[in-house]
């Protein structure tokens, strides 16, 4: 979540003290908005956050994926691809 007294800066501030500022991003883990002008024109996170959100984005596009094809009828039943994943993988019905 963004902390508006500490995450929105201005790119001059974010050139002139880099090497604080981006530990706050790694500590944090949260994004830093960036100004220009008084607009914001950039986000910038650090490595592993961001990571996390694209992980998260990915999941919920697979969900997304799989609810539009369940839309379209393009579903087989639970059992069906049970019994077909045991004898590709020659599993022993318990």
């Amino acid at each position: 979540m963004l902390d508006i007294a500490q995450d929105i800066r201005s790119l001059t501030d974010f050139k002139r003290y880099s090497t604080e500022l981006l530990e706050q991003l790694r500590q944090s883990g949260r994004p830093m908005v960036l100004t220009v002008n008084g607009r914001a024109e950039l986000v910038v996170q650090d490595a592993a956050s961001y990571q996390v959100v694209m992980d998260k984005l990915e999941a919920i596009e697979g969900i997304r994926r799989g609810l539009r094809e369940a839309k379209l009828g393009k579903t087989r039943p639970a059992r069906e691809v049970l019994s077909a994943i045991r004898r590709k993988h020659k599993i022993p019905r318990a």
